[in-house]
């Protein structure tokens, strides 16, 4: 707002009045806030009805585990390197690769790193698609 400095001066006012304005851009700002629905974003899906069979199915692995001695077992029953990497090669060997069997690798905490390292290193020679590391929760 402009006041005159006293005298009788007539001049035009060349400031525009910018108050109503935002006055209202702030009423429409908010209306429209209010008005916009909420967005969810969900999905349909037609899902099967549950049945109270029992899953018997149980999906196909092989587990590595590496004890703190270093001795190495496969499927609980402790083999030498030698037969790890004929197991390892008939399992890489199957075709095609999605069939294979999943190969879990639990290293004690002990273990020497030599040791799990020349297993992963034979795991990956041998073709094996599907590697998992077990017990990990143990390390947290």
């Amino acid at each position: 707002m402009s006041v005159g400095s006293g005298g009788g001066e007539d001049k035009p006012m060349g400031e525009m009045n910018t108050t109503p304005l935002i006055d209202v851009m702030l009423v429409l700002l908010i209306m429209f806030i209010i008005t916009i629905p909420i967005q969810t974003h969900a999905t349909k899906l037609d899902l099967p009805p549950p049945t109270n069979l029992p899953n018997d199915i149980k999906p196909d692995f092989n587990q590595v585990n590496i004890d703190f001695l270093n001795t190495i077992y496969w499927n609980d029953q402790e083999v030498t390197l030698e037969q790890l990497n004929t197991y390892l090669t008939q399992v890489g060997q199957i075709q095609p690769a999605e069939s294979q069997p999943e190969l879990r690798l639990k290293p004690d905490q002990l273990a020497r790193y030599e040791v799990v390292n020349k297993v992963m290193a034979m795991a990956q020679q041998a073709g094996i698609q599907k590697m998992g590391f077990v017990g990990n929760e143990a390390y947290a």
